[in-house]
């Protein structure tokens, strides 16, 4: 009797193995995809010009004090 508990306790043990492990994977992927996205948007926002002239007067303005 001991040995099928233990047995069957060893089974259910490696699947929340197996989800830890899946779950590890999907968290790491949608990072490193939120990472990705982050800086293809920066670098997007550097290379576009400002179209706004309110913004552009108003750096220019910051930069004569």
């Amino acid at each position: 009797m001991r040995y099928l508990m233990f047995t069957l306790t060893l089974c259910l043990l490696q699947g929340c193995a197996v989800i830890a492990v899946a779950d590890l994977a999907v968290t790491t992927v949608a990072t490193v995809a939120k990472a990705g996205v982050k800086t293809v948007g920066a670098a997007v926002d550097l290379m576009t010009p400002e179209k706004n002239p309110e913004i552009e007067n108003s750096k220019g303005k910051a930069n004569e004090k």
